[in-house]
């Protein structure tokens, strides 16, 4: 029986050690397997987590509106639900993670999970301890509506969106955040045909070194096995290539590719903690006028609200400032960390395709 932990406790397992190891299909549903190594370093968390379960946790993060400051935090994006049989709609929707074997999804989850427990505020919420510590799973209980659902579903988004702010840091950072919100996404979606491109031609290469072996022919005549030696050594050169063509594929995929869907999910985060703050900021000049106009009767009532406004609107920018330093720092680390691991995947994998198509080039040679 694990004990209870109440909210603001430390988080028992290592925040950046938890790993989605595997991903188990029934039907058309996908489990999550989880292992988090505990802080004592005695042993490790195992548990079976649903795409339901990881939304579950999201929606109690965004209902702690007791958290000074709360709506200023840029969360960690969950990406959309899979679906076993993806559409063409879905694929749209989910890009890279899209691809494979469900690894980049599994992946995205996992990285979705360390981020969550490696926040200062978030990581202190007793549901975060519970999804990865719990054998039984979160509870199904619907959550209430909180802020982030009545301001996302605003119909005067639009025009709050728009609205000048009070601060250049805020505006400046607006404007940035709308250039690179759209351009991250394109480069993402680039990215997401050239790997489609690259799994396209593996599978043509395969088809067409397939198509050769059924050219091979038994039998005497020495003009036959000429050409079905031929058609060997060439259906196998295509069919090395095609290989090859696969694991560049699947190292854009797991490389680079999960960089980009990353960076562009926390572009849109960051975009929707700014649009929070903003609606906040037309909340306090609502009340600052209400409060000018307000009858000397109701002036006491409109004054109080101005002060609650002003101060939660302190608060969540004081959170946001503090988030948007911490998120460009991090934000680089991991387009680095991206960068680095698909050239380091990319020339381990050139290295082997020069080697077998030497091979290949050599026995080539041997049928002039």
């Amino acid at each position: 029986m694990m004990e209870e932990v109440k909210d603001g406790a430390v988080l028992s397992v290592h925040g950046n050690r938890i790993k989605v190891t595997e991903v188990v299909r029934d039907g058309d549903n996908l489990t999550f397997i989880i292992i988090s190594q505990k802080l004592s370093g005695t042993g490790e968390y195992h548990v079976a987590r649903s795409y339901d379960d990881f939304d579950w946790l999201q929606q109690h993060l965004f209902c702690q509106e007791e958290v000074p400051g709360i709506q200023g935090i840029i969360f960690p994006p969950l990406p959309a639900k899979a679906q076993v049989n993806a559409s063409a709609k879905v694929v749209k929707q989910l890009g890279i993670l899209a691809l494979g074997d469900w690894k980049p999804y599994g992946a995205a989850l996992e990285r979705f999970l360390q981020q969550v427990a490696s926040h200062s505020v978030l990581s202190k919420n007793k549901a975060v301890e519970d999804f990865l510590t719990s054998s039984e799973p979160p509870g199904r209980q619907k959550t209430k509506k909180n802020i982030f659902n009545r301001l996302s579903q605003a119909v005067e988004g639009m025009r709050k969106e728009g609205h000048k702010d009070v601060e250049d840091f805020f505006q400046t950072e607006r404007d940035l955040n709308h250039t690179l919100t759209s351009g991250t996404k394109l480069v993402a979606e680039k990215f997401l045909d050239v790997v489609q491109t690259e799994q396209k031609i593996s599978v043509a290469l395969g088809h067409f070194s397939a198509a050769l072996q059924m050219c091979v022919e038994s039998g005497d005549d020495p003009d036959k096995q000429a050409f079905s030696r031929v058609c060997k050594n060439l259906s196998e050169v295509f069919n090395s290539m095609g290989k090859h063509m696969g694991s560049v594929a699947e190292n854009n995929m797991n490389t680079l590719g999960l960089g980009l869907d990353l960076e562009a999910r926390y572009q849109e985060a960051e975009k929707e903690m700014l649009f929070r703050r903003t609606c906040k900021l037309v909340e306090l000049e609502t009340a600052k006028r209400n409060a000018e106009k307000a009858k000397p009767v109701k002036k006491p009532l409109m004054e109080e609200v101005k002060k609650t406004t002003e101060a939660e609107f302190s608060q969540i920018s004081a959170m946001a400032k503090q988030e948007i330093k911490h998120f460009k720092q991090a934000r680089v680390q991991m387009l680095q960390q991206a960068l680095v691991l698909w050239c380091e995947k990319q020339l381990v994998t050139a290295r082997k395709n020069t080697e077998q198509l030497n091979v290949h080039l050599e026995t080539v040679r041997g049928l002039a």
